[in-house]
């Protein structure tokens, strides 16, 4: 009897061995639930880990370049007093205008700088790019960590299919990979438009286009170009009459130095 206890016994401890081995993955998963999970392997504890410091890219690549096709903005009637093919930036409206005649305009809606980043101002077309490179500025990269260096044009490239660059100023009238953001005030001092429309601007302009760039436009009347205010050095003063002395001459007059000009504070320059 005791022999057959034994034999038992035996069978039922090879029927739980064999048992374990067919039983499904996520019974497996219960019973060691059951019992207490294993840690998996390779996975370490975040905790007191160091800061990951973020490198800049030095070359990103921005994308395929199809072939973006002009498209024609609005005409509108705009009474100004710039010469025919000027542009004409409404900061506070986020509008482009650009001169058919002193009665009408082609206007474009735009991004404009945010606060902090806007500027006004008169330029001149320097040059006109397709595809541009984007090169942010070391400024923006230290308020961004983690930018490229460098990023080829492209469909990701902030810069869009076109960048019209003004003077000599990184400030430029670009596209955009963001068209969400046109009619808000969020770049870093540039002027953002749609892709379409900054290839139809700049088929008109050239490196003779001037570019006034206005706070705001006047609610009527003739928009006229702003009065930039030249600063003339101050005239030196008359010399008092001095009584006549023998055997004496009279002092020349000091001359008075001339006046320095203002310090232009630095643009932040970005997209």
């Amino acid at each position: 009897m005791m022999f057959g206890l034994r034999v038992s016994a035996l069978a039922m401890g090879v029927a739980f061995v064999v048992a374990g081995a067919v039983t499904p993955a996520s019974a497996q998963s219960l019973q060691w639930g059951l019992w207490g999970e294993p840690p998996e392997r390779g996975v370490r504890s975040n905790l007191g880990a160091s800061p990951t410091i973020i490198k800049p890219t030095e070359l990103s690549q921005g994308g395929g370049r199809p072939s973006i096709s002009p498209k024609t903005p609005q005409t509108t009637s705009f009474q100004n007093g710039f010469a025919p093919g000027s542009i004409v930036i409404d900061t506070a409206g986020r509008k482009l205008y650009y001169t058919l005649s002193k009665s009408s305009a082609y206007v474009y809606p735009i991004a404009v700088g945010k606060q902090g980043f806007a500027w006004t101002g008169v330029e001149r077309v320097s040059r006109i790019e397709d595809w541009p490179d984007w090169i942010p500025p070391a400024e923006m990269r230290q308020r961004k960590p983690g930018l490229p260096v460098r990023m080829t044009g492209g469909l990701r490239n902030p810069l869009g299919a076109k960048a019209i660059y003004l003077g000599n100023t990184l400030y430029r009238i670009h596209g955009t990979n963001d068209s969400k953001s046109i009619g808000s005030a969020s770049s870093s001092g540039c002027f953002r438009m749609h892709n379409e429309h900054v290839v139809h601007l700049a088929e008109h302009v050239n490196a003779s286009t001037t570019v006034y760039v206005m706070k705001r436009l006047p609610t009527s009347g003739i928009v006229m170009p702003p009065v930039v205010a030249v600063k003339k050095a101050p005239e030196p003063e008359a010399p008092q009459a001095q009584p006549a002395q023998p055997d004496a001459q009279a002092p020349a007059p000091e001359a008075t130095p001339p006046s320095e000009a203002a310090p232009v504070a630095p643009k932040d320059q970005g997209i």
